[in-house]
């Protein structure tokens, strides 16, 4: 782990390969976006992003340019391949079983979770604000991937941690709704507030799944200065990306 990139531990296959990125990497964005901001819906300047966007895929020996999504907190899943389109896709997750293609999801407190087959065949890549945790991402890039949910890994990334993230009764009723068993990512703070646990939240969602092998973990974006935050800067933050490629066998 560095002030640059993180590497996720965790035993996926040889032909799999992730990286996150932090605000330190080899960019040319401004305050107040750091330098390697990747958001180009983020506010900051258009030219600066895709410079920052060029040298990630040179830094990291990427095989094609990330499929960036066009990321709006639902349940949308797209089968990617590695050729990009004109228009990035709207979509929270995508899936891929092409060699060749990587995956992106651009987070700023927001939990990245990153999927692939034991086996190598296929990977997928989601982004599960609580609004898509709570509507099923998770559940749907599952399915997508067309791979028995026994033979799945996950990855939790950097998201905002639960002593960071207050939320409301809404937050709390949409998940307990779907299963009671999620009060356990919920501790009351003041009346009608709760601190929040988004990496709970989706290991409950991923084993409900039926993948048993998970993790990651144990981040905090707004506290730690490497991540961008929505929470701590408000709506000139930045963003960072959570990778995952499919190399050739």
């Amino acid at each position: 782990m560095s002030d640059t990139w993180i590497f996720p531990d965790w035993p996926a296959p040889r032909r799999v390969h992730t990286a996150v990125t932090t605000r330190e990497g080899p960019g040319i964005s401004q305050p107040p976006f750091g330098r390697f901001n990747l958001g180009l819906r983020s506010g900051d300047d258009g030219h600066a992003v895709r410079a920052n966007r060029s040298a990630l895929r040179q830094s990291l020996n990427l095989p094609a340019e990330p499929r960036w999504l066009r990321q709006v907190h639902g349940t949308v899943v797209a089968e990617l391949g590695p050729l990009p389109s004109p228009e990035e896709p709207e979509a929270d997750a995508a899936v891929s079983r092409v060699p060749g293609t990587a995956l992106a999801i651009l987070t700023a407190d927001c939990l990245p979770v990153l999927i692939c087959a034991e086996d190598g065949s296929a990977i997928g890549a989601a982004h599960a604000g609580w609004r898509g945790l709570a509507a099923g991402v998770l559940e749907e890039t599952v399915e997508q991937m067309q791979r028995s949910p026994a033979g799945l890994m996950a990855w939790l990334g950097p998201c905002i941690g639960a002593a960071s993230y207050e939320v409301g009764e809404e937050v709390r009723k949409a998940f307990l709704d779907h299963d009671p068993a999620a009060a356990d990512a919920f501790v009351a703070t003041r009346p009608g507030h709760w601190f929040c646990d988004l990496s709970l939240l989706a290991r409950q969602r991923l084993q409900a799944a039926g993948i048993a092998h998970i993790h990651g973990g144990g981040f905090d974006t707004r506290t730690d200065a490497r991540f961008y935050s929505y929470r701590r800067e408000g709506a000139r933050s930045g963003r960072f990306a959570s990778l995952i490629w499919l190399a050739e066998s």
